[in-house]
């Protein structure tokens, strides 16, 4: 047992699908700046002012889970290089991009994100790591109303 209670074996597993799901949001992190820089258009100040709030967002939430990883005796990649190795979402190009452009990418970015964390609840409960368990569902519960947003959006 750790500090804290949970089984040193279980949290490793909760650490590292934190550990993919934190190079995860790194990559999404400099993917919604590269946006927020790059969106050109008639949306442009919609979409401009929404990206600068997601990845606001983001960076909470790296904070969040980094911190959360370490609370159950593990360390966090910290790393650039290490995200990159890991991440499941790939960089975006700096270029002109449109809204819709912007929205269809990132509701895929979302999905990916979406199934990562459905399937890090999953272990955590098995770890009995409830903690872990409710900050992954909060960020679910988000996700899921980001993707309904761009959704409606790109349509």
């Amino acid at each position: 047992m750790n500090k804290i209670g949970l089984s040193k074996e279980g949290t490793k597993k909760v650490a590292e699908h934190l550990d993919l799901y934190l190079a995860d949001l790194h990559v999404l992190y400099t993917k919604l700046h590269n946006y927020h820089w790059n969106i050109e258009g008639h949306e442009f100040f919609a979409i401009h002012a929404k990206l600068e709030e997601l990845y606001d967002g983001v960076a909470e939430e790296i904070d969040e889970v980094a911190e959360r990883i370490l609370m159950i005796g593990h360390r966090p990649s910290a790393s650039m290089a290490a995200y990159l190795k890991k991440a499941r979402l790939q960089e975006a190009d700096s270029v002109a991009v449109r809204g819709n452009e912007v929205a269809k990418q990132l509701l895929a970015d979302y999905g990916v994100l979406v199934n990562a964390l459905r399937s890090g609840i999953e272990v955590a409960q098995e770890a009995g790591d409830e903690v872990s368990v409710d900050l992954m569902i909060g960020s679910l519960a988000e996700y899921e109303k980001t993707m309904w947003m761009l959704d409606a959006f790109s349509k």
